[in-house]
């Protein structure tokens, strides 16, 4: 039977709530494996598994719970090991890396922060803020509409200003919010986001993190921030 691995921790961890279990239909005990200094939370994988909502939030919440008790390394959904001596033999050959990278992720969580505009208002915010733009608006609206040229090159004056504010607000979340972090780790990059960036984040220091996210999205109302968190480190992992 394969096994289903969860996340990494320290073998001293204080161990999991009896009965916890993980994925799977009907849902799988949870366990640790231990080798050394570490131990991982693992459970027999079920076969065929799907990232099913159910799947995906038993994943989680066994991440959650073991959380509660010491720093975890969390292992994405899906991981998976060809049974537990596999294990035992991945913690004892990168125990030291293991040990270093709880070390350096004890108390803290991740944020995962998207950053998008609202298109009606990132429009008023860069038309009130050019002077130059707002003339060539008016200039054409008092024409009627202004000509075919006139429009288009309107157009393209907004559209690169409307760019240029992408990239400066882009910067400006990470900016902004870095200085409340331990760390940060960009994520992929995708249409439609400004930013995707993770942030690991002193748990103790969550509230005045969340705090700059709404002095944030006050100050800049064009603004969409989309914040997940707080969760096990996964970006942070390594």
């Amino acid at each position: 039977m394969s096994t289903y691995v969860y996340g990494i921790t320290r073998a001293g961890h204080p161990g999991l709530p009896e009965e916890l279990t993980g994925v799977g239909d009907p849902p799988r005990p949870v366990h640790l494996v231990r080798t050394g200094e570490l131990s991982a939370i693992v459970s027999e994988a079920p076969e065929g598994l799907r990232p099913k909502r159910r799947d995906l939030l038993a994943h989680q919440t066994v991440l959650s719970e073991a959380g509660a008790g010491g720093a975890v390394l969390p292992m994405r959904f899906g991981s998976v090991s060809p049974d537990d001596e596999a294990v035992h033999t991945v913690l004892a050959e990168r125990e030291k890396h293991y040990l270093e990278r709880l070390d350096a992720l004890e108390g803290k969580v991740e944020y995962n922060i998207k950053a998008s505009h609202d298109e009606e208002a990132v429009l008023h915010h860069v038309l009130g803020s050019n002077a130059e733009l707002r003339a060539l608006s008016e200039a054409n609206r008092a024409a009627g509409g202004g000509t075919y040229e006139q429009k288009i090159h309107l157009g393209e004056r907004v559209a690169a200003a409307v760019q240029a504010q992408e990239k400066h607000d882009g910067q400006l979340v990470r900016q902004v919010l870095e200085g409340h972090a331990e760390d940060t780790n960009p994520g992929p990059e995708s249409t439609g986001w400004l930013a995707n960036v993770s942030f690991l984040v002193e748990r103790d220091n969550s509230a005045p993190f969340t705090e700059a996210v709404d002095a944030l999205r006050r100050e800049a109302p064009h603004l969409v921030l989309q914040v997940n968190g707080p969760l096990p480190p996964y970006s942070f992992v390594e």
